[in-house]
């Protein structure tokens, strides 16, 4: 039987793996991307609806998600997802989140052991919350033999030497602590800014603007090519329209010009789009139209034997 948790395809030499945790309606549409419009979303129904927007309710629809990527003989995991019994009082999804992230991972072949990259795209409580895990009282490493790849613009900002983003949420002081700070006092971090060269084929590069450090993966492989663009696309109704920034984007123009940049060359290059919350089949390829882009095709995954294009 078919795992729809676990889709495996091949971009060139890089094995990818989606490994999906949980998806389903979560929060208001226009919620969720405040400059949205109720048209935005009704005249797009046909295909927004029911994978990425629940009409009936009217929320969107949500993955929480993980990439792995098996490259020059190694293992990278793409964000970490929420992390169990996390203290998140402000953010009432995630407050005490209990899921099966290491269960997913086990079905994808993946031990903790095995990982040897650890990318964090932002340090959102989404993206980093299984960095670690509680042992008596302390947290640790969960992928205890892996370099974690953490954006310096972000460690700096949401770290004690920038006050926790100045004290913005609570919530950020708490990820630090049980997330991040482990990592460092393990000697396990690698703060990265500029470009970061993963190996041939993965290659780190800021887009800033949902964070200070918020980060693309791009994969280039033989003639295949992907970024990973974390949360610069929450949803499609972004690829429509450039200028919608979601709620939790920091900083509005910066992070609207960093997602026209992206898709311009994803366009251009006809790069497959891996947003992390996308659910339905998580990645797409895109086109310009107009002032914006539209759906060219979703990915459709055939058991690691190649991707092929859906047509939308």
């Amino acid at each position: 039987m078919k795992n729809e948790n676990v889709q495996r395809t091949v971009l060139g030499d890089v094995e990818v793996i989606r490994v999906v945790e949980w998806q389903g309606p979560l929060v208001p549409a226009r919620g969720f991307v405040p400059e949205s419009t109720a048209e935005m979303w009704k005249d797009n129904e046909h295909w927004l609806a029911p994978d990425h927007w629940h009409p009936e309710s009217d929320k969107a629809v949500v993955a929480l998600q993980s990439w792995v990527l098996r490259s020059g003989g190694r293992t990278v995991l793409v964000d970490t997802g929420v992390g169990n019994g996390r203290e998140r009082p402000g953010s009432p999804h995630f407050h005490h989140w209990q899921g099966d992230f290491l269960g997913r991972l086990a079905e994808a072949g993946v031990r903790p052991q095995d990982v040897d990259v650890v990318v964090n795209t932002h340090l959102h409580i989404d993206h980093v919350g299984w960095n670690t895990t509680g042992a008596e009282g302390e947290w640790i490493p969960t992928f205890p033999n892996a370099e974690y790849l953490i954006p310096a613009a972000d460690d700096f900002h949401y770290g004690p030497d920038n006050g926790y983003g100045k004290g913005r949420q609570e919530d950020d002081r708490l990820l630090y602590e049980d997330s991040i700070a482990p990592i460092h006092r393990a000697g396990r971090a690698v703060l990265w800014d500029g470009v970061h060269r993963i190996d041939d084929n993965l290659t780190l590069e800021p887009a800033p603007g949902h964070t200070p450090g918020s980060s693309v993966l791009r994969l280039a492989s033989g003639t295949d090519r992907a970024v990973f663009v974390g949360d610069l696309l929450h949803s499609p109704v972004q690829i429509l329209h450039p200028s919608c920034n979601s709620c939790f984007c920091l900083d509005q123009d910066q992070a609207a010009a960093s997602r026209r940049r992206i898709l311009e060359r994803a366009a251009a290059e006809r790069e497959l789009v891996v947003p992390a919350h996308f659910a339905g089949p998580g990645a797409m390829e895109v086109r310009k139209e107009g002032n914006g882009f539209a759906l060219e095709a979703w990915a459709s995954y055939d058991n690691g034997n190649g991707m092929t294009a859906l047509r939308g």
